[in-house]
């Protein structure tokens, strides 16, 4: 990679990256693989500025019979709005522009950058969904960073022998760990996650996995894949039901009011979520958002989808 990234335009969810990655100039440097849509990485420069970021363009993806409307490039783009204008800034900064291979979405990498990427071209390269949504191992951004410490951030996740989760964690269920075993699933009882679980139900994220978490060792975290959301219909799949039935948080309320201002029809946010998604669908962003300010509580699983994705990881 030449030149380095400006240190004001470090965090992947600010204005000054957004900028950089909406107007620098896009090269591909490789390929990420082991997956049925286009991820490629490669860097945006801009005024000598140059920043790791990964392009998936449309062009590279392959339809998916429940989400026959719009593109995964678009879905992502309008999840990382919706997470703007919560304040809470949980996805990486991410646009919709042209590039090498034709409209697509650009995101801010987060953390290291891959050293070596495979080369190639859009045809045929990797990606984050597959045909059913189900986001493969392998083609995911860089994880939590090292804080100098040799420790890093404090794991998310955890299979654990136990009943019941232990102190600072929430259940999601068991699962089979093979053998005729099975073990209590748990997550982090914690603040960030519950802010992405809120995000999530608003969304309606059909495939939130613990590979697409990215923790950082100041206490932030970034959410990647948001192609699969905005299903008109109750599609949500997530690790993070640790909470589902709890009393919102008053943090939570409060992003839940501003979302619905903001979603108002000739508001800023709804202008710009329809020119990403269908009218039925902006329409069903509104409805699960008043849902939530009036249940006053996070969401119970439906009964009528899988809750929990597969694999989780």
């Amino acid at each position: 990679m030449s030149g380095t990234a400006s240190r004001s335009a470090a965090q992947p969810a600010a204005e000054t990256t957004r900028r950089l990655i909406a107007q620098g100039t896009l090269t591909v440097r490789g390929q990420i693989t082991e997956a049925s849509n286009a991820v490629l990485f490669g860097t945006v420069e801009h005024e000598g500025i140059v920043l790791p970021c990964v392009y998936k363009p449309v062009a590279g993806e392959r339809p998916l019979w429940d989400f026959p409307d719009g593109s995964l490039a678009q879905r992502e783009v309008a999840a990382y709005e919706v997470s703007r204008a919560t304040g809470w800034d949980l996805i990486p900064a991410t646009v919709l522009r042209d590039g090498p291979y034709g409209t697509g979405m650009c995101q801010a990498w987060v953390g290291e950058p891959p050293d070596a990427p495979e080369t190639g071209s859009a045809e045929g390269a990797g990606g984050d969904d597959s045909e059913d949504g189900t986001p493969q191992d392998g083609g995911q951004q860089g994880g939590a960073e090292e804080d100098g410490s040799g420790t890093g951030p404090a794991p998310l996740l955890a299979l654990v022998g136990e009943q019941e989760p232990g102190e600072g964690w929430k259940a999601v269920g068991f699962a089979d760990v093979g053998g005729g075993r099975t073990a209590l699933l748990v997550h982090a009882d914690d603040p960030a996650l519950r802010r992405l679980a809120v995000l999530d139900a608003v969304i309606n994220n059909g495939d939130r996995k613990g590979g697409h978490l990215l923790p950082r060792p100041d206490g932030t975290l970034y959410a990647i894949d948001h192609g699969v959301t905005f299903h008109v219909d109750d599609k949500l799949r997530t690790l993070l039901w640790g909470w589902a039935g709890e009393e919102l948080t008053g943090e939570a309320v409060e992003a839940l009011r501003t979302l619905s201002g903001e979603l108002a029809v000739g508001a800023e946010l709804a202008a710009r979520l329809a020119e990403l998604l269908t009218d039925a669908e902006v329409e069903a962003v509104r409805g699960r958002v008043e849902a939530l300010l009036s249940s006053g509580a996070h969401p119970l699983p439906s009964g009528d989808w899988p809750a929990i994705p597969w694999p989780p990881v």
